[in-house]
């Protein structure tokens, strides 16, 4: 067998080799989404969350969620927090947090996570508005 049949061959196997075996993601190819921009204020505020794969759109399980922190820095304000919780999800993918939303205006809920099999780590901050 010569160089170039070998090269040949190979270049012919490879598609294939590469279509058999699983994707590699990055941690960029996740995001997390809210379920709900606005919400009213008030004490126990259920605030949820959908961790979304990009790369087919659909919601990514068993998310481990190690840091987490509600501020209203959009206003301007961010050393005013809440005290918030993780609150067991209602479907495979949502991830839900129970918060004390005092006063209208922009809240940012900033999360870290680890996604089961992926390297890094994901961070996101999400906007949302208290209305009165």
């Amino acid at each position: 067998m010569t160089v170039i049949t070998a090269l040949r061959a190979l270049a012919a196997a490879l598609p294939l080799a590469m279509a058999a075996g699983p994707a590699h993601a990055e941690i960029t190819d996740y995001e997390f989404r809210l379920l709900q921009g606005e919400l009213k204020p008030g004490h126990g505020v259920i605030v949820a969350v959908q961790l979304i794969d990009k790369r087919s759109g659909k919601p990514v399980p068993d998310v481990v969620i190690f840091a987490r922190r509600i501020d209203m820095a959009p206003d301007g304000m961010e050393t005013m927090t809440s005290p918030i919780e993780a609150v067991p999800a209602t479907e495979p993918g949502t991830y839900r947090f129970k918060t004390n939303l005092t006063m209208a205006g922009g809240w940012r809920l900033s999360l870290a996570a680890k996604v089961q099999g992926e390297e890094g780590t994901l961070e996101s901050r999400l906007n949302l508005r208290v209305l009165p």
